[in-house]
């Protein structure tokens, strides 16, 4: 895994492998496809430490989580070899994922790459799509360098993406005066 913590080049993420089930070698599985156990479909993934992962039996664990699974991965046979997959990310080659079916759809990894256009012009590229809990965040890294920046990936602050064209546009939140980043707000007389 790149030190960004993003997927390699041309990789989706998948899914993430939790703590040992039991045992005999399961392990707990957070499936990030539509249909969780649709993640065993796809042959070897490819996993954050540069091995491959081969899935040979899927659950869905007891609960009300439909995204997390129990399964068992080749080659691994004893809880202690299950604990050692632990935080594991799992990825597969884009290519392999095939076509959407919508020409509104599209996968989070294909954004990734594309210009992004805001209300004067040109801002930056996409550099990743995170999701920390609260729904996906374009990154984006501005032209000039420096550091990246986080907008919601909402409709109302990207209204328009045209994957064939390579671009985005956005509609980033207005900052109000005196918020700006390296302005100081108003000097408090607190003391």
């Amino acid at each position: 895994m790149p030190p960004s913590g993003r997927p390699p080049a041309g990789h989706v993420l998948l899914g993430e492998f939790g703590r040992a089930h039991g045992l005999a070698g399961e392990v707990r599985l957070k499936s990030y496809t539509e249909d969780p156990l649709a993640i065993g479909r796809y042959g070897p993934l490819a996993g954050s430490d540069g091995r491959a992962f081969r899935l040979t039996s899927l659950r869905q664990a007891a609960g009300d989580q439909p995204d997390l699974l129990v399964v068992r991965v080749e080659g691994v046979a004893s809880r202690e070899a299950a604990e050692a997959l632990n935080r594991i990310r799992l990825h597969v080659a884009r290519e392999r994922l095939g076509e959407t079916a919508d020409e509104d759809e599209f996968f989070l990894a294909d954004l990734v790459g594309l210009a992004v256009d805001g209300p004067t012009g040109p801002l930056g590229t996409v550099v990743g799509v995170p999701n920390y809990g609260g729904g996906e965040l374009l990154e984006i890294a501005p032209l000039g360098g420096g550091r990246t920046t986080l907008l919601p990936f909402t409709r109302q602050f990207v209204p328009e993406i045209d994957i064939p064209a390579g671009r985005i546009r956005v509609e980033p939140p207005e900052v109000p005066e005196g918020e700006a980043e390296g302005e100081d707000g108003p000097e408090s007389s607190a003391g």
